[in-house]
């Protein structure tokens, strides 16, 4: 019987050396289009629809980090979909009956 080993799939900076660092007004902008177009577009129309250009590579980084952060997430037809909503947020962080108490 052979062990198996699980592979994390690696994220697409750690794939590509040429990967640019995002500003911080690139990702805002690009959060924002995708909150007022939420369930539009699909990952290529989204990136060719963009207000301002950039680069293939700074988006896909982009990307990688709106759906690390649960900002955004893909439906089941591949239609980029803003799910972070702030006042649910709020409404749930400083309930202590629903604090993670290690033992």
């Amino acid at each position: 019987m052979q062990a198996e080993t699980i592979q994390k799939e690696k994220k697409y900076i750690e794939t590509n050396n040429i990967a640019r660092s995002p500003t911080l007004q690139t990702v805002s902008m690009v959060e924002k289009f995708i909150d007022e177009h939420s369930g539009e577009y699909k990952k290529t129309e989204l990136f060719k629809k963009l207000p301002k250009k950039v680069m293939w590579q700074t988006f896909q980084v982009i990307m990688e980090y709106l759906e690390d952060t649960l900002r955004i997430a893909y439906d089941n037809e591949s239609y980029v979909v803003y799910i972070w909503n702030p006042t649910l947020y709020e409404k749930y962080a400083n309930r202590k009956d629903l604090e993670w108490k290690p033992e």
